[in-house]
């Protein structure tokens, strides 16, 4: 290995020509964002501050989560650490005004506290939380009914576990907006579950150290041979803690993850919602509004329900066309108002607003229009099966329905939603239990 100094990585996302690494096939972050301004390098073992990291959790664009041993105070916790360029002020300030309204609120993840940490790639703001088990995206994986996995097995919650994770953060957003706070990411990948208590566990039952799993990466090498200054030795794949997760007693979840987060009086420019989450009015117009929270909780009371989410939008270049005609498709034509906005939508509808083609971009030369089928919400609904009766599932269609309309001014509250008989009688302690 070459032992000249290594040319110092530019602080700002690498062009394909300035790659300094071997790619690393692992679910992971990207290699390339250790640099200046991008991720702190972590391995297992390493010590920030009083913490003692031994399992990775998860990544995100802006930030690796890690297991870590309180050493002080001998309790486990969650270590987010950002990365350098992002302060995380507007995090921080909504987590300090939570705990100071709520202290130990029970439907969001509980903030414990807050440092800074110096590294190669500058100074990291690090955030310590109670820790939480997997997402719901990937809990229902977990659940005995679906291991072992069979043929045409639909893999979704039981109907009463799906009401019950719905109540809880449903609660959650009751808390936050009637404090004046939008969560702006509200999805399944943020709503965690709670674990059982673990700080009496031994370390070498939660440390992070199997190489045969594939857990962590082979050791991370420079396309020029030279030793990295910026980067770990290796990269952690996510564990969850699903071992230490209770679900027989009744699943418990808190929302988490406030890093996209606002105050109502001062809304972000361009918020971090998830594509098949977005409302119409922040897709055509960039709106942000009080209720950008609420359509995204109508889309994953759909998806928890039925397994599957309501808009599947994968990225690319016509995403928003995309979207706006699965919105069409499934909840009706758009208001004028809005449809003015939609900027080619003369690529898919006559002067008349009818639909005469779904090809993404347009009619190619010398090709017919693409027509799809068209299917209402309810009629996916119905189609997919739920494992409700008749009587349920229109309540459900109409919840959904009431909670998804293009009017943002038209649409339920978190607290009239929670309001909703659907959602009376139902204690998250005893409705959620799985059957095993």
């Amino acid at each position: 290995m070459s032992t000249s100094s290594p040319p110092t990585p530019p602080s700002r996302g690498p062009t394909d020509d300035e790659w300094r690494f071997n790619p690393i096939t692992l679910p992971c972050e990207w290699v390339e964002d250790y640099r200046p301004g991008g991720y702190h390098p972590v391995v297992i073992g390493n010590v920030l501050n009083q913490y003692k990291v031994i399992r990775k959790l998860g990544d995100g664009s802006y930030s690796t989560v890690w297991l870590a041993r309180d050493l002080k105070n001998s309790r486990y916790v969650a270590l987010k650490i950002l990365v350098s360029e992002i302060s995380g002020s507007i995090e921080l300030r909504l987590l300090h005004h939570i705990t100071e309204i709520a202290e130990g609120t029970q439907h969001i993840t509980r903030f414990l506290g807050e440092f800074e940490h110096r590294g190669p790639n500058g100074v990291h703001k690090c955030l310590v939380f109670e820790p939480m088990g997997p997402s719901v995206n990937s809990m229902v994986e977990e659940l005995p009914q679906f291991n072992p996995r069979k043929q045409e097995m639909k893999v979704r919650y039981p109907p009463q576990m799906a009401k019950s994770i719905l109540k809880q953060s449903l609660q959650a957003l009751v808390f936050l907006h009637e404090n004046g706070i939008a969560h702006g990411d509200f999805q399944p990948g943020n709503i965690l579950c709670a674990l059982n208590n673990i700080d009496s566990t031994p370390e070498e039952l939660l440390r992070q150290e199997d190489i045969q799993a594939e857990s962590i990466s082979p050791p991370i090498q420079r396309l020029d041979g030279k030793q990295d200054k910026w980067a770990p030795r290796y990269l952690s794949v996510a564990q969850s803690l699903v071992p230490f997760t209770s679900y027989d007693e009744g699943l418990k979840v808190k929302l988490s993850d406030m890093g996209g987060a606002y105050f109502f009086t001062d809304p972000p420019k361009k918020p971090v919602t998830p594509l098949g989450l977005r409302a119409p009015e922040l897709i055509l117009t960039g709106a942000v509004n009080n209720t950008l929270d609420v359509w995204s909780f109508g889309c994953v009371l759909f998806e928890l329900i039925i397994g599957q989410p309501l808009f599947c939008v994968p990225w690319s270049k016509r995403e928003d066309d995309d979207h706006l005609l699965s919105l069409t498709a499934q909840l009706g034509a758009l208001p004028d108002e809005l449809f003015k906005h939609w900027a080619s939508s003369s690529l898919y509808f006559t002067p008349e607003r009818k639909l005469y083609n779904c090809q993404l971009g347009g009619v190619p030369p010398e090709e017919e229009p693409l027509i799809l089928e068209q299917m209402s919400m309810e009629e996916s609904f119905d189609r997919a099966d739920p494992d409700i009766d008749e009587e349920e599932a229109y309540k459900v269609k109409a919840l959904i329905r009431w909670i998804l309309q293009y009017d943002p001014a038209r649409r339920p509250s978190p607290a009239e939603i929670l309001a909703d008989s659907w959602f009376c009688g139902i204690d998250f302690e005893s409705d959620s239990k799985v059957n095993i």
